[in-house]
């Protein structure tokens, strides 16, 4: 391990910047808050060139649990804003409610319908013919499920 007896201080900044790095691959936060811990090592080990490599890793390891649970308990007390969008990001559940005109028959419970530029599969507990309306009550996946309008 003499190795690690010649790491200073830029050495936990370059973990830092490969950590940012999977964190922008990988998007989950976890690895942001251990680049926030590397890089406050970082800035220690600058401050303290005297400091041993063990007292290094402790400092790391203390400083990346109490950033990670730093964050939790800072989610959970001030959780994300609702948003007057819900549906945003879901495209089917913005269909929920609104009524259409079956361009072809149903058979055996499902079929398909064109809603603004695409097709959707549909289900429902009785066959509709074409020309019908159906209003969409609920979606399982990307199935839509209707009942008469």
């Amino acid at each position: 391990m003499e190795f690690l007896d010649q790491m200073v201080f830029w050495h936990w900044w370059v973990i830092a910047i490969i950590l940012i790095v999977a964190e922008m691959f990988t998007m989950s936060l976890f690895a942001m808050f251990i680049a926030i811990a590397a890089v406050l090592v970082g800035f220690v080990s600058w401050a303290m060139p005297d400091m041993s490599w063990t007292s290094e890793f402790v400092l790391f390891s203390i400083l990346s649990l109490a950033s990670i649970f730093g964050w939790h308990f800072y989610r959970k007390a001030n959780p994300p804003a609702k948003t007057d969008q819900p549906a945003l990001n879901k495209r089917g559940h913005q269909y929920v409610g609104r009524t259409f005109t079956l361009d072809a028959a149903m058979s055996n419970g499902s079929g398909k319908i064109k809603v603004d530029d695409s097709t959707w599969k549909i289900e429902a507990e009785t066959d509709f013919k074409k020309g019908d309306k159906v209003k969409v009550v609920s979606i399982e996946g990307t199935i839509l499920k209707v009942e008469a309008a």
